[in-house]
């Protein structure tokens, strides 16, 4: 849609061109701007901040180009380009950028910054687009600017994002000579990083003994990304004697080094040492930050030690941190795991108090759980409770409805239906399906097909599982009519896995085997008329 706004907008200068071949100015033309009100006067900082405040991409894009075609007396600046690029960069809206680029390229009276630039590499490294980021960094003096080692150390940043190790190697031999560029310690330090991802620690040392001919001195940065290459390759000696060397030089480790040590041990399975790192980095007065913490509270997760888990979660939710939701469902599904949905529940009111709401991932994975144990009332009160906060998304709708169709509240599990549908939540084939083994569950298979047929209507395509739980559901006396029609239905759409035309051929055989009739008789006569010889299907179960 980006794309064609630059034509939408420019369209009334294209007018003014051929009405009768007349000469027109655009005081003659009236174009109404993008907004209203719209400024009468308009300078370059007023555009930028308008921008900047616009939440709509396209809108935002429009008042940029209004405000250079049609404002009386206003021209773009370095400024004003810088805003649009950045707000379309962040918003990956990358073909907007290069056009923007060209444009600008264009322009020779606007002098450009290396800042724009920055930008772009790092949205597009962020973006998963490597390739772009390196094209970007290239093409900068196309610009008249001269790269500088911010620049250069941006793109050996994206690199390293998108582990592209090797050409991160291969820009950093190129910098002074091709590039024109100086590296400094971080430049260093990023090529030592790529070095140890890539398991080429010995390459790292290299680096770090050639620094001082270079005229840089390592830091504690560069030993502490040292410390991970040897963490992860588990080489605990090495990784002792490292954080030894950081401790002979008079360097503080900070919360980064010690985590690094911690995670070491966490991968050799020693999280008893770990603990200890930890409570000496306390003893040391150095804070963990969100990512010790983290690292630590997934250990305990791995380990089974719910309680440790908790009060580490606890602690952080105290130094105000933000636990990511990942984070916060592994504690819960192991205090659930363990029994302690309690806990779990009021660990959950917990978040909500220290104004952490929790999102749709965690109030899921309790429902689960409670619906697990067969709190569904309980598991319904949580859901009312979270849905006063936010809408609850579609994996929340379909937890909470697994759990009252497994309990047979099917009432209440319309009801949520209802509510879902009401809230613009669409249903999807799994919530299609709790309801038909809902209602398989309580001998009510016809209701199942009504249900069926409602997916259908609705354009949500049945799976196997749709199709398998319905022809298992209605196999009993009385339903010869409807199997027939779940087995034609399933049979067009190909959808019927081999359990369930197993199941369906077993009870075929076994009933003729011991006399039984009508039910079998149709089966047999759907199958052969879906396409299905007798004799074949006779065969494929004997093999089978």
């Amino acid at each position: 849609m980006l794309r064609h706004l630059h034509q939408k907008i420019t369209a009334p200068s294209c007018l003014l061109q051929s009405i009768g071949g007349a000469r027109c100015s655009l005081s003659t033309i009236t174009v109404t701007p993008p907004i209203k009100p719209w400024p009468q006067r308009l300078y370059p900082k007023r555009l930028v901040s308008m921008i900047f405040r616009q939440q709509n991409l396209d809108l935002a894009l429009q008042i940029f180009h209004y405000a250079g075609k049609f404002h009386p007396n206003f021209s773009h600046n370095y400024d004003t380009y810088h805003s649009i690029i950045h707000k379309l960069a962040r918003a990956r809206a990358f073909d907007a950028v290069e056009s923007l680029l060209t444009e600008l390229k264009q322009n020779q009276e606007i002098k450009c910054g290396e800042n724009l630039f920055i930008t772009v590499i790092r949205n597009y490294g962020l973006a998963g687009r490597p390739g772009l980021a390196v094209k970007t960094f290239l093409r900068i003096e196309k610009f008249n600017v001269q790269r500088s080692v911010r620049s250069l150390n941006t793109l050996l940043n994206a690199l390293v994002q998108n582990k592209r190790y090797d050409l991160v190697h291969l820009m950093f031999k190129n910098s002074r000579h091709k590039f024109k560029v100086v590296p400094n310690v971080f430049t260093c330090n990023i090529l030592i990083k790529a070095l140890c991802k890539k398991d080429d620690v010995e390459g790292a040392i290299r680096v770090l003994d050639e620094m001082p001919s270079m005229g840089m001195a390592p830091n504690l940065v560069t030993h502490t990304t040292i410390l991970g290459g040897y963490v992860w390759r588990g080489d605990i000696e090495n990784v002792k004697r490292v954080f030894g060397d950081i401790l002979d030089r008079g360097w503080v480790p900070d919360a980064t080094t010690y985590t690094v040590l911690m995670d070491g041990y966490i991968k050799l399975g020693r999280l008893t040492d770990a603990v200890k790192v930890m409570d000496e980095m306390e003893d040391n007065g150095v804070e963990p930050n969100e990512v010790t913490y983290g690292v630590m509270i997934e250990a305990f997760c791995k380990g089974k030690k719910s309680g440790e888990a908790r009060n580490l979660l606890d602690d952080m939710l105290q130094r105000k941190y933000v636990p990511s939701s990942a984070l916060c469902c592994k504690v819960i599904d192991l205090l659930c795991e363990e029994g302690k949905v309690e806990d779990a529940c009021e660990l959950w009111k917990r978040l909500l108090r220290k104004n952490c709401m929790p999102d749709n991932a965690i109030s899921s994975t309790i429902i689960h759980w409670l619906c697990k144990e067969g709190k569904i009332w309980e598991a319904k009160k949580l859901f009312d409770e979270f849905e006063r906060g936010s809408i609850p998304s579609l994996l929340t709708y379909n937890t909470l409805i697994a759990g009252m169709c497994e309990s047979a509240e099917l009432t209440e599990a319309g009801r949520l239906w209802d509510d879902m549908v009401e809230k613009g939540v669409e249903p999807n084939a799994f919530t299609y399906n709790m309801l038909i083994q809902g209602f398989c569950k309580i001998d009510n298979a016809k209701e199942g097909i009504r249900i069926l047929e409602e997916m259908l209507d609705k354009g949500c395509f049945p799976n196997k599982t749709s199709f398998s739980l319905l022809i298992e559901g209605l196999y009993q006396p009385g339903n010869e009519g409807e199997v027939g029609k779940v087995v034609s239905m399933a049979t067009a759409s190909g959808s019927v896995e081999s359990d369930s035309w197993n199941f369906l051929l077993t009870r075929i055989v076994s009933d003729l085997d011991s006399g039984a009739g009508d039910m079998d008789q149709l089966a047999v006569s759907t199958l052969v008329e879906v396409g299905i010889h007798w004799q074949v299907a006779v065969t494929w179960i004997t093999w089978n």
